[in-house]
């Protein structure tokens, strides 16, 4: 539970970093123009998929299974 856990607090740390790093280049930046550009890597979009999967597996699959 505490590995899941740290797991998802890294990735969501990565998540505020690179939105920090876009906002620094840009500061005009809108949230949704934020969003296009981090998920225009294929890598990024593999975590986010991974991200909402572990969340539906731990909080609500978990509970039924």
């Amino acid at each position: 539970m505490i590995v899941s856990t740290a797991f998802f607090l890294l990735c969501a740390a990565s998540l505020v970093l690179a939105s920090w790093r876009i906002r620094l280049r840009d500061p005009e930046a809108t949230v949704t123009e934020l969003f296009d550009r981090l998920l225009a890597d294929r890598s990024v979009r593999i975590a986010v998929i991974v991200v909402w999967w572990w969340l539906g597996w731990h909080f609500l699959a978990g509970q039924t299974l």
